[in-house]
C-alpha cells in the first residue's frame, strides 16, 4: 500500500443538479471547415458510458452518463468542481431516482461540469434538475513518500484500485495508453489543473491509429510524457502526467477526448505501465 495522508482528508458534501444540454450556436464548424449540428455536453446520456470507446460518436464533447453542475452560484460550482474527486460516491437526493448511487468519472473544463456514472436503470428514472449530492473526499491527498508527485481530483479508494507499485524508487502506474505530448490541445496554459480537463487532438486519423489511440475509452487512465500539471498544464521535458478520459472526441480544431489530471511529476518519478484493465469501468466492477 502506498503511504498517504488519507486519514487526514476532509470528507465534505457538495451538491449539483442534472444539467440541461446547451447550444450556443446551431452549427459547430470543424477543423475541416464543415459545419455540423450534433449533440454535445449536458443532460442524461443514456447510451454512452465509461468503458465505451470515446471516438467516433455522432456527437461533440459528449459526456458519458449524467452531467451535473451547481447552477445556484458560481463560487459554489467552483467548490463543486474542486471537491468532487474521481471515484467519489454520488447520491440522487430528489426526484423519482432519489437514493440512486453513482460515482464521479470526470470534470469538464469550460463547461465546469462534474460527470457521474449511474446504473442505466436508475438513469431512466432521472430528470433534468434532479439534485445530486457528492461525498467529496480526496482533495488534499498526498503521497507521503513521493513529495515530488502531485495528486489531484483522485479518490483514495480509486488510488487503491489503480494497482500502483513502487519499483526501484519510482511509481509504476498502470495506464491503457501513452499519449504523445504533441497531441495535447485545448486546455493547455490554464492556471490550474485541479479541475477541468484538456484535450487529445485526434483529427490526424492516420497518426492516431499509428499510435494505437483509436480505441481510447471513457474512463481509461492514460500517461502523457513531458507534460506537467502542477500549476496549470504545460510542456516540460522529463515530466509526466497521468489522467483519465472524461469526454468524447470533437470536430473543432485543437479539441478531442478530454483528460482530467490525477497525478503529475516534474521528474521521472512516475513510470507508466500499459494495462488494458486501467479503466474506471474495471475499478467500478461494471465491465
Amino acid at each position: 500500500m502506498l503511504k498517504t495522508n488519507r486519514d487526514k482528508l476532509v470528507a465534505i458534501s457538495v451538491q449539483g443538479e442534472i444539467t440541461h444540454p446547451g447550444v450556443a450556436s446551431a452549427y459547430r464548424v470543424g477543423w475541416d471547415g464543415v459545419a455540423r449540428v450534433l449533440p454535445g455536453t449536458g443532460g442524461i446520456t443514456y447510451n454512452v458510458r465509461i468503458g465505451d470507446c470515446c471516438i467516433g460518436w455522432a456527437g461533440d464533447h459528449v459526456e458519458p452518463g449524467v452531467t451535473t453542475k451547481n447552477l445556484k452560484d458560481e463560487r459554489q460550482n467552483m467548490a463543486y468542481n474542486y471537491y468532487a474527486c474521481i471515484g467519489n460516491t454520488a447520491t440522487v437526493v430528489s426526484g423519482d431516482a432519489k437514493g440512486a448511487k453513482g460515482r464521479v468519472t470526470g470534470k469538464h473544463g469550460g463547461a465546469e461540469h462534474v460527470i457521474v456514472d449511474f446504473d442505466p436503470s436508475d438513469m431512466e428514472k432521472m430528470a433534468i434538475g434532479d439534485r445530486v449530492q457528492i461525498k467529496g473526499y480526496g482533495l488534499g491527498l498526498v503521497l507521503t513518500d513521493f513529495p515530488g508527485v502531485k495528486v489531484m481530483s483522485l479518490s483514495p479508494d480509486i488510488l487503491d484500485k489503480m494497482d500502483v507499485k513502487v519499483v526501484k524508487g519510482k511509481l509504476q502506474v498502470p495506464v491503457t495508453h501513452i499519449v504523445p505530448c504533441q497531441l495535447m490541445g485545448s486546455g493547455l496554459g490554464g492556471q490550474m489543473a485541479e479541475k477541468g480537463d484538456y484535450d487529445i487532438m485526434t483529427h490526424d486519423k492516420a497518426y492516431i491509429k499509428e499510435q494505437g489511440l483509436d480505441d481510447l475509452r471513457f474512463g481509461d487512465l492514460v500517461a502523457i510524457p513531458d507534460h506537467a500539471s502542477f500549476y496549470g498544464r504545460q510542456y516540460q521535458r522529463g515530466s509526466m502526467t497521468i489522467g483519465v478520459v472524461v469526454h468524447s472526441d470533437c470536430n473543432g480544431s485543437g479539441h478531442g477526448p478530454g483528460i482530467t489530471t490525477l497525478l503529475t511529476s516534474m521528474t521521472s518519478e512516475i513510470a507508466p505501465v500499459v494495462s488494458e484493465k486501467a479503466n474506471l469501468a474495471h475499478f467500478f466492477g461494471i465491465e
